[in-house]
């Protein structure tokens, strides 16, 4: 009988310390553009799902940066789903991530598992890990659940056993969602039941991919003879499979440079991609037709594919590359939701032998023919349809909570959500000043130097903001989602009335001071963020005062003060961003990002040599983002030499 159990995982792991308290008003820095020039040859429906409403910002999810790379042995919650076949292991405050599939018959590992617990700036809003099966909603890119919760419970399974829900509530689109995880007695694959809804009286635009992390060691087949290939240099291409510049790219380690390999899976073909050694032994992952979408994502033998290997795990660690399915066929675009309505699908996931060398075509109708022997196409069709009466199944015993958002809209819009019920006692600390609006119709002030929490952008909590007490810290929210709203002129007159009579204004001067940042104004905007900066000073307790406060005033400093000094630097006052580096406190100062911010003040003060010896000590900037080539860049401004491997993050070909 399949059995849901509760386990603990130690391994290294470091912190992910606290969120940045910023709104994250300036535009996303989205590595996944296309090129104009590409658009003009693209399917009609691609073309238009590309242009489909992308994510133009983050609110109101906030940016997770405070993590670290000291790493300690922790440990980590974990639910096991388990049969006499598989073993599965799943991170429930971890997104829900799979972090482990084992095959029991042949004690096989199916996936990449990661020995470590390293975030890295590959989410949408920072803190991602690499490993398993992660689940993306949202937009392009990693979801911001990578490191964060999610809800989870026993639900009855459609042969009579049990199921492991996980649900949330996707806040960047609004949208609720659930994973089943099913697996019958006997399989050899387990199933997972996906269902996004859209509760709202309005179209949504709605993205998914599962990504698997699967050893690069691997070849990696997928029933297409064409793939959509996508660098770093945003170009999208269609080129042929396997072999594309005379190299067969099937093989992940036969390429370079990191790039995406998007299939073009023809209409009516079985959806499905695997990954197998060179034994022919690996993984598949199947399912019906609505999962649209297959890619291989690989990091490429150059030094920096094989430095973020390392960042992302541990030197001397076997590296891994990515299969992923999604409901488009590429990551570039969005597909509607519409109004009231739900899409839903089945996956499935487990062992495959066949044979993976030799001519294209012939390799793909032998795996095709051992899938259809293990698991045939009609019993995914039959095993969704099974999957989808129980969907609205009430969980029983509760096994994990996530967050209390989808609560607090549960409550606003009273939604009836079956099966995923986002129950009240979740609400926290985060909640209680929007649910208070919610009841009363006010928003109650903060505690005496408290930094304002998170913001609500949607629509209604708009309405709620525009219509309560016109306090400095109503403008000040009121403010944010105006920006969200794209009615920047009124973003800003919100925030300059909120500075009437603000007792600390800090919070209002550094908002104008990104609107001014966005709208071309840098003197203005570095003017804006050195008094902000001063405010912050001269209202930040003392940390005997602050009876454990002092690490969310510690972020707030380190998140400013690093804002402050790149728009200082930007509009050339040297001297003004020296004297915000000065008052951080020397912790924040010893962090990997703040040597690279020292780094560029040196520059810019004319002093090189002291910058070079930076480089000379050895710094980690743990929140480096996917694609930026800051470190790069500085190195480039300070000699000839080659840049030091230990730093060499580049993505793409240099000259592109």
């Amino acid at each position: 009988m399949t059995t849901i159990r509760r386990e603990v995982l130690t391994l290294p792991a470091a912190s992910l310390g606290p969120d940045n308290p910023l709104p994250p008003l300036r535009p996303l820095d989205e590595a996944h553009r296309i090129d104009d020039r590409d658009r003009a040859g693209l399917p009609r429906d691609m073309a238009r799902q590309v242009d489909h409403e992308p994510l133009r910002s983050l609110l109101p999810v906030m940016v997770r940066d405070g993590y670290d790379r000291t790493r300690r042995a922790r440990e980590l919650d974990a639910l096991v789903i388990e049969n006499d076949r598989l073993r599965a292991t799943v991170l429930p405050a971890l997104g829900g991530r799979i972090a482990s599939l084992r095959h029991k018959p042949s004690d096989r590992e199916l996936l990449y598992v990661n020995p470590v617990l390293q975030p890295a700036n590959f989410a949408l809003n920072g803190a991602w890990f690499s490993g398993g099966i992660e689940w993306n909603i949202g937009a392009t890119g990693h979801t911001t659940l990578s490191c964060s919760p999610v809800h989870a419970a026993r639900v009855p399974a459609p042969d009579g056993g049990e199921m492991l829900r996980l649900w949330e509530w996707e806040r960047l689109r609004d949208l609720p969602f659930q994973v089943d995880l099913w697996l019958p007695e006997g399989s050899d694959f387990l199933y997972v039941g996906v269902r996004v809804r859209n509760p709202h009286e309005r179209p949504v635009p709605t993205y998914w991919w599962s990504n698997i992390a699967v050893p690069e060691e691997r070849r990696v087949l997928a029933p297409a003879d064409e793939a959509y290939h996508f660098g770093y240099e945003r170009r999208l291409r269609r080129v042929p499979v396997p072999e594309y510049d005379g190299i067969d790219r099937t093989y992940p380690l036969n390429s370079t440079y990191a790039a995406d390999y998007f299939y073009d899976v023809p209409y009516g073909r079985r959806r499905w991609i695997a990954a197998l050694d060179e034994h022919g032994h690996g993984l598949a992952q199947t399912s019906t037709d609505v999962l649209r979408g297959r890619k291989l994502f690989v990091w490429g033998t150059g030094p920096g594919g094989r430095r973020w290997q390392e960042w992302l795990t541990e030197p001397g660690t076997a590296g891994y590359c990515e299969i992923q399915a999604g409901l488009a066929r590429t990551q570039l675009e969005h597909v509607g939701l519409d109004p009231e309505s739900e899409v839903s699908w089945l996956e499935a996931y487990g062992p495959l032998e066949a044979r993976p060398d030799g001519d294209w075509h012939t390799v793909l109708r032998g795996a095709e023919e051992r899938l259809e022997e293990a698991l045939p196409r009609a019993d995914v069709d039959a095993a969704y349809d099974a999957w989808r009466a129980h969907a609205d199944t009430e969980p029983g015993e509760r096994l994990a909570d996530g967050s209390g958002w989808g609560a607090l809209e549960v409550l606003r819009a009273d939604l009836k959500l079956p099966g995923t019920p986002f129950d009240a006692s979740t609400l926290g600390e985060e909640q209680e000043p929007w649910l208070h609006l919610l009841r009363t119709g006010t928003l109650p002030e903060g505690g005496p130097h408290e930094p304002p929490g998170p913001t609500l952008v949607g629509r209604p909590w708009r309405d709620m903001l525009e219509t309560t007490a016109a306090t400095p810290l109503a403008e000040y929210h009121l403010g944010i989602a105006q920006w969200h709203a794209g009615d920047r002129a009124q973003a800003v007159r919100s925030w300059e009335r909120g500075l009437v009579g603000a007792a600390e204004r800090w919070p209002l001067l550094r908002c104008l001071a990104a609107a001014d940042q966005a709208g071309g104004h840098p003197e203005r905007a570095a003017e804006q963020y050195a008094e902000a900066f001063d405010d912050l000073c001269a209202h930040r307790p003392n940390a005997a005062d602050e009876a454990g406060g002092d690490d969310r005033w510690t972020a707030v400093a380190a998140a400013l003060g690093r804002e402050a000094i790149g728009a200082l630097l930007a509009a050339g006052r040297t001297a003004d961003a020296r004297a915000v580096w000065e008052r951080l406190d020397p912790a924040t100062r010893d962090r990997g990002r703040f040597r690279l911010a020292e780094g560029e003040l040196l520059a810019a003060e004319g002093r090189p040599e002291e910058a070079r010896a930076l480089f000379d000590g050895g710094f980690e900037v743990a929140d480096l983002r996917e694609g930026d080539e800051s470190i790069g860049a500085l190195w480039a401004r300070l000699g000839d030499e080659p840049l030091p491997a230990r730093h060499d993050f580049r993505m793409r070909p240099d000259g592109d």
